[in-house]
């Protein structure tokens, strides 16, 4: 990763993709709480210790933000908030960046549902991939669900990511090791950005619904700080 990518804010309208900070911590518990029964059958948990292995405990907000941006600074993870009309309603991970002969990462996000239906998610993702695959330098990007997500599902589904199948017993969430569908798009299949993608699927959205299309917002990228 160039020492470009990162720190950095996207931006596209009321949707802000911006590094996590320690001080976030009130408002993300917040959410968080307000979230829990919205968030808890998608989120991740730690599985039982195995006899030789060690003991793991879930961290706490100041251990997390912390490994974040280790490994934000070692180029292997981008870690965002998302604000949307000038609040925290979310949070969106671009995990497992890998390069050499593969030149990928994995996408999780998880919003508020106060916000879920008003295009927040398929936004910030679009940002962030695009900021992936032009500024970042990564060729594909895979997001990972479980098939009983649907409105996760929906998300890669409007932005047209490819479905490439699925992958047995991937994750552990929500207490037990769960089966995933593979989502993912390389840099060749959106040579325009997948933002513009996104932006005129909404157009035409909005127009078979018989409203105005609206302006598409004005994405921006610009270091963080």
């Amino acid at each position: 990763m160039n020492s470009l990518s990162w720190p950095v804010v996207l931006a596209d309208g009321e949707v802000v993709l911006r590094p996590i900070k320690l001080r976030d911590q009130r408002v993300w518990r917040e959410v968080n709480r307000r979230n829990r029964d919205w968030l808890r059958p998608w989120e991740a948990t730690i599985p039982p210790p195995t006899p030789s292995g060690p003991v793991a405990h879930r961290p706490t907000y100041r251990q997390m933000v912390r490994h974040l941006r280790a490994e934000a600074g070692a180029g292997r993870m981008l870690p965002f908030v998302i604000e949307y009309q000038g609040r925290l309603v979310g949070q969106l991970t671009v995990a497992g960046i890998t390069w050499g002969s593969m030149c990928s990462g994995h996408v999780g996000y998880w919003v508020d549902a106060g916000v879920a239906g008003r295009g927040v998610m398929p936004t910030a993702v679009a940002l962030v991939v695009d900021h992936c695959f032009r500024t970042v330098g990564l060729h594909r990007v895979e997001v990972c669900i479980r098939p009983e997500n649907r409105p996760s599902r929906r998300v890669v589904e409007k932005l047209g990511f490819r479905e490439e199948g699925i992958r047995p017993r991937y994750l552990h969430i929500d207490g037990a090791w769960r089966d995933h569908l593979v989502f993912a798009l390389t840099a060749e299949e959106v040579p325009d950005g997948l933002l513009a993608r996104w932006h005129r699927a909404r157009s035409r959205e909005a127009r078979r619904a018989g409203g105005p299309a609206g302006a598409p917002g004005n994405p921006a990228e610009r270091p963080g700080n």
